[in-house]
């Protein structure tokens, strides 16, 4: 999963008119539809520094976002302007671009004013990041290149303060409303707020950009931003200290003891409406949790299957516990875990020429999770990087809690976050030409996490997957995301308890329990957001079959790839649209 903290959620299914539908138009048609995009950019870059930033506007790398119900509304009111021109635009009358980009912003616009109904600024935090994670990730990705970007960073921490008091009112918002998290993330992020508080300024990773400043500046000067690096930091502390109190003492006792969203405030459209947006679907949740269960059936299947060929005699749990236990699965050194990752690693990145027509530039690194959130965190993610600030993105990998982190899991990790899942995919989408930035830089769900399990299936078709140990680690991560259709809707539309969802993850998969505790712990935290993994590649691989049984010995995987890739990430009807335009016109 790619770490991007969002501060504005997004959805509303809106319908998409094929791409072919219409004669070709006149090309002055599609000028005001050019201006929309222009104008709705433009604003964009304004309300949200972070995206401005990755896209090389250097003005933004200075400010932070408004999250005041001032900035709402002042979002809001933007957004229904946005929503009535894009309306007045009969979609007949444009290119087949330019009606891509009206049906995809209109969706855009319809979802974030939908995010802001909802008004989910009450709740900023999750399990394992938050607002309060948002510069400590940046940190990890900033490129300080001279004295103007290292004022960038110091005018950023200079405004942390206010940033912090922004969302605690946010937070107490959702106190006097009801809108919180249940009492067991309460007290993760409580934690993770008192940590923060009491960290030395010299160990803080938010001071880490201003301790390799570049040889050009002097050193005197260098020594001079540090200096003010700390005391930005020393003036943030007593607002980190007001929201760990805050957490403790005010939020923990309105904390709710119930787990599911469905039990919030408006909780059934709620949820129902973040089924709808992370997978891009019009399943409800009861769909969602009957498409989980036959997966896991299936996935069973496969494994007891390949148990048999290990010749391994015990049951299933005895398997499990083997695996669990192990010494020859397991590393005992951090830096052991990266170097094996990075071996893998490299290995896929010999085989990606034979598989795709086109690859990213930007290159990407192994690199552990920050310390100071490893605890909670999950196994691995993906840290993008920006090629516009000459960043590379990141695999990162969990090295803590290292009798947790078996090495049979280790290639389908590396496929799912570095290549060719999230890195080959968002670098790709960074570097389109000719594509808006609202469509390169989309987090639609379904479809990133979606092609980061189809990458994990490609393992197979690389040769990465060296034993039947891997690829039952395959199967393991398979069956992880299965499970997260049955245990998401479960807890958040049926009520179950956190240990009926641990049960589908306990029973049927070889993850350890450190990362099944982390993850029920995110889907918890994070409704909706763990069934568009399933969902996504569901789709993904019966799009592959479709081609391949259509087109027969005309089918070219490399060229399959690029179709899917090459337009940037979209809502799975339209990729699908997309994919079945590619089909007929291959077929002649």
């Amino acid at each position: 999963m790619p770490a991007r903290f969002r501060f504005s959620c997004c959805l509303l299914i809106a319908a998409v008119l094929p791409f072919s539908a219409f004669a070709a138009p006149n090309p002055a048609a599609d000028k005001p539809m050019q201006q929309i995009i222009a104008d709705f950019e433009a604003y964009n870059f304004a309300e949200d520094p972070f995206a401005a930033g990755q896209n090389g506007v250097r003005e933004a790398l200075s400010r932070l976002p408004d999250v005041t119900p001032a900035g709402d509304a002042r979002r809001k009111a933007a957004l229904l302007k946005f929503d009535q021109r894009l309306g007045a635009i009969k979609p007949a009358g444009l290119s087949a671009e330019a009606r891509l980009n009206h049906d995809l912003l209109e969706r855009e616009v319809r979802e974030r004013l939908a995010d802001l109904d909802f008004d989910t600024a009450r709740s900023p935090s999750l399990n394992d990041s938050g607002f309060e994670t948002a510069l400590s990730e940046a940190a990890t990705t900033i490129a300080i290149r001279n004295q103007a970007d290292a004022e960038a960073w110091l005018h950023r921490l200079q405004a942390a303060p206010g940033y912090w008091r922004d969302n605690m009112a946010n937070i107490r918002r959702g106190i006097k409303t009801g809108f919180v998290q249940p009492r067991i993330i309460a007290e993760l992020i409580a934690g993770r707020a008192r940590k923060q508080a009491d960290t030395p300024i010299d160990d803080d990773p938010m001071l880490a950009p201003l301790k390799s400043l570049p040889s050009t500046i002097s050193a005197a000067m260098a020594a001079d931003l540090l200096d003010r690096g700390r005391e930005a930091l020393q003036a943030l502390r007593p607002a980190q200290a007001e929201y760990a109190d805050l957490m403790e003492k005010e939020y923990l006792p309105a904390a709710r003891e119930t787990l599911g969203a469905r039990s919030l405030p408006n909780g059934a459209n709620y949820y129902a409406w973040l089924v709808g947006y992370h997978t891009t679907t019009t399943l409800t949740p009861d769909q969602v949790h009957e498409i989980g269960k036959s997966e896991v059936a299936r996935i069973r299947e496969e494994m007891e299957k390949l148990i048999k060929e290990t010749g391994f005699t015990g049951s299933f749990s005895d398997f499990q516990a083997m695996l669990r236990s192990d010494p020859r699965f397991y590393v005992t050194s951090r830096q052991a875990l990266l170097e094996k990752a990075s071996e893998i690693a490299k290995r896929i990145d010999d085989q990606l020429p034979r598989h795709f027509g086109r690859l990213p530039r930007l290159p990407y690194g192994v690199r552990p999770v920050p310390a100071e959130i490893e605890e909670n965190y999950t196994t691995g993610r993906y840290f993008e990087g920006s090629p516009s600030q000459g960043v590379a993105g990141g695999l990162m990998i969990n090295t803590s809690h290292l009798d947790q982190r078996p090495l049979y899991e280790l290639p389908a990790l590396a496929l799912h976050e570095g290549v060719p899942g999230h890195h080959l995919q968002i670098a790709l989408s960074q570097e389109l030409e000719n594509v808006p930035a609202f469509r390169r830089d989309a987090y639609v769900t379904a479809y990133v996490e979606g092609w980061g399990l189809y990458a994990e299936q490609l393992g197979d078709e690389m040769g990465i997957y060296r034993d039947a140990y891997e690829r039952f680690g395959k199967l393991s991560y398979e069956m992880w995301r299965a499970c997260r259709l049955v245990a998401d809707t479960g807890i958040h539309w049926k009520g179950w308890s956190v240990e009926e969802a641990r049960a589908c993850f306990t029973d049927n998969t070889a993850l350890s329990p450190t990362n099944i505790q982390n993850e029920l712990m995110r889907y918890i935290s994070w409704p909706g957001q763990a069934l568009a993994y399933k969902i996504g590649e569901l789709k993904l691989m019966e799009l592959r079959h479709r081609a391949e049984k259509t087109l027969g010995d005309k089918f070219d995987e490399r060229a399959f790839h690029d179709r899917v890739l090459l337009a940037g990430p979209l809502p799975l009807d339209v990729l699908e649209k997309r994919v079945d335009e590619w089909i007929a016109g291959q077929k002649h």
